[in-house]
């Protein structure tokens, strides 16, 4: 598969996950319940539907990727697991527009973690495409930073930190990372058990959940987790921002909250960026790729092979 090839497969990989992401918030809220008892079956659905997943694939075909490939996929799967705990937690403790705020920027942490860990530098039209989304999210939440709660923003950003380590590992080791963010919901999903024990469990509407964890996250994040495979870090990244711009749009269409202008000028923004941004490397790569020999009329000459 060539370059330019590998190269789109990655973008559509992304741009799907990131995508099918952004209903998560709107469907914790739609199930009402407690934070440790969503995280419980939220993240006791995912593992199970990820391992039935992978045993029907293993069944029709050998080649089916490893659930822990190796210590980079234990490294990975625990990054995802302590992603989860700080994520549901944050949803309870802050405001959902300093979340989204805190979340956009593991695009910029996995800039920083690949320059500094992978030694590749972002591309002036990458670090151009950032810095417009972050004014886009400056804009979206504008009206609401500094309302959420202290604790709550500090969960969010080492939710934000975790997804960006996660990725940039999974980018530096190459392997199939499909199953292993399914998978590190194990973690999570033991920890929160033990607090249900002892706090009582309590979720109005499991169906929402229920759906959320066996069939939205695990779609995601297998997308989500083969993008570093395609494409750079801060690439995948940015596709986490889909969740900034959409969350809210579903909201208010679920919930009759009405997005307020910033969010709409902002969330535009955030939009235009990721197309550009996308557009331009795809650009490149064209340019950067061999071209065939031509004769003098300018036509493709036949290969001599």
């Amino acid at each position: 598969m060539s370059a330019q090839s590998d190269h789109s497969k990655g973008l559509l990989l992304t741009a799907i996950g990131g995508l099918v992401l952004t209903v998560d918030i709107p469907l914790i809220r739609l199930a009402d319940g407690d934070a440790w008892s969503i995280l419980m079956l939220r993240t006791g659905t995912t593992f199970v539907a990820a391992l039935v997943v992978w045993a029907v694939w293993r069944a029709i075909t050998p080649d089916v990727p490893k659930l822990l490939p190796g210590r980079a996929g234990v490294i990975v799967a625990g990054l995802y697991g302590l992603g989860s705990i700080t994520f549901i937690s944050a949803v309870y403790n802050t405001s959902t527009a300093n979340l989204v705020f805190i979340l956009a920027f593991n695009s910029m942490f996995a800039a920083l973690l690949s320059w500094l860990f992978l030694k590749e530098k972002p591309r002036t039209g990458t670090l151009v495409a950032m810095a417009a989304m972050v004014v886009g999210v400056l804009i979206i939440v504008s009206d609401s930073i500094g309302t959420g709660n202290l604790v709550g923003d500090v969960l969010a950003a080492c939710s934000a930190l975790l997804i960006a380590a996660a990725i940039t590992i999974s980018r530096a080791s190459g392997r199939d990372m499909g199953f292993t963010a399914l998978v590190g919901v194990l973690f999570p999903f033991l920890v929160a058990t033990v607090f249900v024990a002892k706090t009582g469990y309590r979720v109005e509407a499991p169906w929402w959940i229920v759906f959320n964890g066996a069939v939205i996250m695990p779609f995601a994040f297998f997308c989500l987790a083969n993008g570093p495979k395609y494409i750079s870090g801060p690439e995948v990244a940015m596709f986490y921002l889909l969740e900034t711009v959409l969350a809210p749009v579903w909201v208010w269409l679920v919930f009759s909250e009405v997005p307020s202008r910033s969010s709409l000028i902002g969330g535009t923004i955030l939009i235009i960026a990721l197309i550009c941004h996308s557009l331009w490397q795809l650009s490149v790569l064209r340019g950067s790729l061999p071209r065939a020999p031509q004769d003098e009329e300018g036509q493709p000459q036949p290969s001599s092979s």
